[in-house]
């Protein structure tokens, strides 16, 4: 790939990064890659090995996970905060990422990671559509 279309890409995946809970769609994230949307979504998946909107998902859910550990907000408002739009919709990518409904996460222990710094967390805990990445 070339590296000034990958750091086009690049601008759209730092996009999503940061304003995951913003209503994106994939001409808003094509416009900040400079692409039109449809070669956006083919070049995007071709670098990061899934779609813009499984991605932006990805990164939702990997928020809420954080949020839910934290154990102060419940479903229905980490739903909210993380930017998505239905609740059911949330609940069910969310129990497809993780293996569990958001509630049964939530309802956990999750004090033996309390002592685990963020980013490592978050390395260990990050959702992944991609089983072979995860694996």
């Amino acid at each position: 790939m070339d590296p000034a279309e990958l750091a086009h890409l690049r601008r759209a995946r730092d996009l999503m990064d940061r304003e995951y809970r913003r209503p994106l769609d994939v001409p808003a994230m094509a416009r900040a890659a400079l692409m039109s949307p449809a070669h956006f979504s083919r070049r995007f998946k071709a670098a990061y090995g899934e779609t813009p909107y499984n991605y932006l998902m990805t990164r939702r859910i990997e928020r809420a996970m954080a949020l839910l550990r934290r154990g102060d907000l419940n479903v229905t408002e980490v739903c909210v905060e993380v930017g998505a739009t239905s609740l059911g919709s949330f609940s069910t990518r969310f129990t497809e990422l993780v293996g569990e409904t958001p509630s049964a996460y939530r309802a956990r222990d999750h004090s033996a990671s309390a002592p685990v710094p963020a980013c490592y967390a978050r390395l260990v805990t990050r959702p992944s559509r991609i089983r072979e990445a995860s694996g």
